[in-house]
């Protein structure tokens, strides 16, 4: 009888245990029955395995799918074409020889003074036969080169947009185009406040499958007293290869209640932007006077010379050509090799500083629409390929961009790296930079050397955020040169 009671008691618990199983819910309460030392009945009461397990599993899935279409989005839409930039930068592929400078002044940064009768003068070419209608905006931004917050109407005086109205055929070209030019501002849009700006130039309305171009521009209004010099760096370690840049800054009359977070500067080599120093505070501040003596964190590669080539003449073979070709698909200049210069002692040189001079010679009247273009061939001997990055032709030629089009590919055949670019006929300077993978800024000492001696172009930029306002102002700026005091 006892033998019977234990069978039953056995099959009891067994039939239990099967129906606990058929149930999902009951199933992993089991499952969780063998992990802990909990009853049975306190799980149950607890129901806690399947929601939870089910809610975890489902948050994980679902923050890993946002992120990977967050981050495939962004990466997409970057390098999308008309993926609007805050720099200079053309979505068009016929644009070509964008020139933006201040009016009467051709190898000038794009700078005016605000309240004065100083304009900015910008051309461009488009290829084809047909005149195209273009219109233009401007938009404020801060010092980082992001849109402030501001209503059109808070910093343009006249209409939000205006037409490029003056435009010309090319003459006598065999690649065909249009000339377009702009003065401004005028008086139909006028920027009244001073700071950073974006010129953007697009094609009848406004949309971004219409973006032509946009460039940058700078407005100042003087309200303090920038002293400056550009030495030798001090410390020992760079004193062959870097040179530094001290200043000071005087307020006068004008008010910041704390220096230190209300001015921003920036300090920028020959128009390159990808190596500008953005983050210098004071050293010290004495009364009015803020000082910017550092002997670290204020210096740049001295760097070398600018190459250089003339193709004002494309019938003369000139400095630094080898040899200039017509065929069904117009002009093709062929460069003498450059030779890589890291290891050579300083030469001086005269240079423009990498910019370039749109121009054709004296038997041509009229280079904005009678000037040629032609591809100009670049080649820089080298005993193996890198990995480690790309070489660019690189300069105002390329925008100071790292272009795709500009990059160098290497040829194991003549052991060299072999470039191309399609330009306009003028002067130009050059030179050959390294950009490593996954880096932003890059290094021209590589290719072409270091050295303290360089002549190099400085431009001090101060911003200030005025307590009550949601924009920076451009309150000085300070143009200064490595060799020449002005």
């Amino acid at each position: 009888m006892k033998l019977q009671l234990n069978l039953l008691h056995k099959t009891y618990w067994v039939l239990i245990f099967l129906i606990i199983l058929s149930s999902p819910i009951s199933a992993a309460i089991v499952g969780a029955r063998f992990l802990t030392s909990a009853p049975i009945n306190t799980l149950v009461g607890a129901r806690l395995p399947t929601s939870d397990i089910t809610a975890k599993d489902t948050s994980k899935t679902k923050k890993k799918k946002t992120k990977v279409v967050k981050e495939t989005t962004v990466t997409d839409d970057y390098y999308k074409k008309n993926f609007f930039r805050y720099e200079d930068y053309t979505y068009n592929d016929k644009i070509k020889t964008v020139v933006l400078c201040k009016d009467g002044f051709a190898l000038s940064p794009p700078v005016i003074q605000l309240g004065t009768d100083e304009k900015l003068k910008l051309s461009f070419d488009e290829f084809g036969s047909e005149y195209k209608s273009y219109k233009y905006t401007i938009i404020h931004c801060n010092a980082n080169w992001k849109p402030s917050d501001l209503m059109p109407s808070e910093y343009i005086d006249g209409f939000t947009e205006d037409n490029i109205s003056t435009y010309t055929a090319s003459f006598n070209t065999l690649q065909n185009y249009y000339h377009y030019d702009l003065t401004f501002p005028t008086e139909n849009l006028k920027p009244t406040l001073s700071g950073n700006y974006i010129l953007k130039v697009y094609k009848d309305e406004d949309t971004d499958d219409n973006l032509a171009f946009t460039r940058r521009f700078m407005i100042y209004d003087s309200k303090v007293t920038l002293t400056a010099q550009v030495k030798r760096a001090t410390v020992i370690a760079d004193m062959n290869s870097k040179q530094e840049v001290d200043f000071s800054i005087n307020l006068g009359t004008y008010s910041i209640s704390n220096p230190y977070s209300d001015l921003k500067v920036v300090i920028t080599q020959n128009d390159r932007w990808d190596n500008a120093i953005t983050d210098l505070q004071p050293k010290y501040v004495k009364d009015k006077l803020l000082d910017y003596n550092y002997t670290d964190g204020n210096t740049f590669n001295g760097g070398n010379e600018f190459r250089h080539f003339d193709i004002k003449s494309l019938q003369f073979i000139s400095d630094r050509l080898s040899k200039i070709t017509t065929d069904s698909l117009g002009y093709k200049v062929i460069l003498q090799p450059d030779a890589r210069r890291s290891f050579t002692v300083y030469s001086s040189m005269v240079d423009i500083n990498g910019r370039k001079l749109i121009k054709t010679d004296e038997t041509i009247k009229n280079s904005d629409i009678e000037g040629e273009y032609a591809w100009v061939h670049f080649s820089l001997p080298y005993y193996e390929s890198i990995s480690t990055g790309n070489i660019y032709i690189f300069g105002a030629l390329t925008d100071w961009h790292f272009q795709k089009q500009a990059i160098m590919t290497y040829n194991s055949k003549t052991a060299e790296f072999e470039g191309s670019l399609y330009l306009k006929q003028g002067y130009y300077n050059y030179e050959y930079v390294l950009l490593k993978n996954n880096e932003t800024i890059g290094d021209e000492t590589f290719m072409e050397g270091n050295h303290y001696e360089t002549e190099n172009d400085y431009t001090i930029y101060v911003y200030n955020q005025e307590q009550g306002t949601t924009y920076d102002k451009l309150i000085a700026i300070k143009h200064l040169n490595s060799v020449r005091v002005e």
